[in-house]
């Protein structure tokens, strides 16, 4: 089997030892963010994204292990593993490899080559497959054929016989492991994604115009296009093909497996050919050739969210200053939170800024009494449905202050999410769902990180289709993302919650609920020893 961190240190340019170093911690239970911050002397120096292709690399390859295990094990129970099967099976790195090795042993369903062997044709297959060589000797076929006649088994023409030899030829052909492998980069390379918006959508109906008649190489398409090409295929309005010269591909497969120059035999082999490629080859052919690409694209659209994430989650806090938090709205009012310099909720009021021009100036006195009452310094607005018309509202009262407290438009994304979790209910149970999401706005301004943790990381809306990619695979990126960026800041212990503390290296929710705990239950840690108490 594979030395895997041979291998790893091969592909990743790293020295055998910090490989070696680095999954005896994981197999430890040490994190990513732990190891690349204090276990940098065993590591050699790696850094988290070092660290984290490690990670991943290692698990692609335990995985094809363990499956290279089972695959072995399903032909050796056959008493069909050779010597130079279970070689290729061992030293081949590739998953989809691994299974074309694996197909002519799969089992299958009752297929047509299933049917002719239960026929007995499989003797007349290989009689022909023994005369396709450059020095054989010509033969009447028909002739070979009609000794295979049978009423009893179905047989009963020529023809009937041939063509159940050339589905037993077909099968073996589509199974072979070498043409797969050629045809798939084919497909890859020279390939082409087409799309049509499908008749029952007239021009200009669809969000999807652009692709109305589109091309693009399958290598070469953009990630996003693609994700919107199968959005638009799934939502039922487009039709997507991948396009290639099929003349091509039958020339290719009529080279590798025509070797004798007998004209009965070429004839034979040459619609045969044909059938396997379109019958059994094509179209799991083309799936794959899909599913690779939407794999890439999943990953690099993911990137981006990673990104985009990682910025929410360290943009630049305003500081802990009395703060007052709108979550704006026009039929049900605008909420108001006030939070303390702590972050802590004072009061909460609705106002009506919105209905009529005497609620308006109510809700402009009302608010201009907050920001006294409190001395607010900074004022957090929601930037979803009325978030525009708040601002200008805050405004005209801001510039009829002397004292003016900053205004910021806030990202809401995800606030409603929060506001209906049980960490909301566990902090606030006594509170409406939206004054618990102008609350969390709030607290977004003053420290973004703090209080973006408690929330699923997809729903604090990290890129357009983010919910086209692999869902499992983003939200383990997108945590990854979370428990860098906390390990990376840090968090004060005295203040930080629940959920902050949860990224913290070595630190498991049990431990974190435990902090909490002790702080409330014995005032702030004077000493990190104090730890040890908990």
């Amino acid at each position: 089997m594979l030395n895997i961190p041979k291998i790893l240190a091969q592909e990743l340019s790293l020295k055998s030892f910090q490989v070696e170093n680095a999954l005896q911690l994981f197999s430890e239970g040490a994190t990513i963010p732990f190891v690349a911050r204090y276990r940098k002397e065993i590591t050699g120096l790696l850094d988290e994204i070092q660290l984290r292709d490690i990670s991943e690399r290692y698990t692609y390859l335990t995985e094809l292990e363990d499956r290279k295990k089972s695959i072995l094990e399903a032909i050796a129970s056959q008493e069909k593993l050779t010597d130079e099967l279970r070689e290729k099976i061992e030293t081949c790195l590739q998953k989809t490899e691994l299974e074309d090795l694996y197909l002519p042993y799969k089992p299958k369903r009752r297929t047509r080559a299933t049917v002719a062997r239960e026929k007995g044709l499989e003797t007349l297959a290989q009689f022909i497959a023994n005369f396709n060589q450059p020095n054989s000797p010509t033969f009447a076929l028909e002739a070979e054929a009609e000794k295979y006649i049978s009423e009893e088994k179905g047989v009963k023409t020529v023809e009937d016989a041939l063509n159940g030899a050339s589905d037993i030829l077909a099968e073996m052909v589509s199974e072979k492991a070498n043409l797969r492998a050629y045809l798939r980069a084919y497909l890859m390379n020279r390939g082409v994604f087409v799309s049509l918006v499908k008749e029952d959508y007239p021009e200009g109906t669809t969000k999807f115009e652009m692709y109305r008649q589109y091309r693009e190489n399958v290598q070469d398409i953009k990630p996003h296009n693609l994700l919107a090409l199968l959005r638009g295929e799934t939502e039922g309005i487009l039709k997507v093909e991948i396009e290639f010269d099929q003349d091509f591909v039958l020339s290719y497969l009529e080279s590798q497996e025509i070797k004798t120059k007998n004209p009965m035999i070429r004839k034979f082999y040459q619609p045969m050919l044909k059938d396997a490629f379109n019958r059994l080859m094509k179209t799991s052919l083309i799936s794959e050739v899909r599913s690779d690409r939407k794999t890439y694209a999943d990953l690099e659209s993911i990137k981006t969210f990673e990104s985009n994430l990682r910025e929410l989650l360290l943009a630049s806090p305003a500081g802990m200053k009395p703060t007052l938090a709108i979550d704006p709205g026009f039929r049900t009012g605008c909420k108001v939170s006030v939070l303390s310099e702590t972050g802590k909720f004072c009061e909460y009021h609705t106002i009506f800024p919105y209905q009529a021009a005497g609620q308006r100036q109510e809700a402009a006195k009302k608010v201009k009494q907050l920001i006294d009452k409190y001395k607010i310094e900074l004022i957090a607005i929601g930037n979803g449905t009325a978030g525009r018309e708040t601002d200008e509202f805050i405004t005209e009262i801001i510039a009829k202050l002397e004292r003016k407290p900053i205004k910021v438009m806030v990202n809401e994304s995800g606030a409603s999410i929060y506001s209906a979790s049980d960490v909301a209910r566990q902090e606030f149970p006594d509170l409406d769902l939206t004054v618990r999401g102008a609350i969390s706005i709030g607290r977004r301004l003053q420290d973004p990180l703090a209080e973006l943790v408690k929330i699923d990381p997809k729903s604090i809306g990290v890129g357009q289709y983010q919910h086209d990619v692999d869902q499992k695979l983003l939200k383990k990126k997108l945590d990854d993302t979370v428990e860098s960026c906390v390990n990376y800041v840090g968090v004060e212990l005295n203040t930080a919650s629940k959920e902050l503390l949860t990224f913290v290296s070595g630190i498991t929710p049990t431990v974190a609920q435990n902090i909490v705990n002790y702080r409330n239950e014995n005032g702030a840690f004077k000493t990190r020893k104090e730890l040890l108490k908990v």
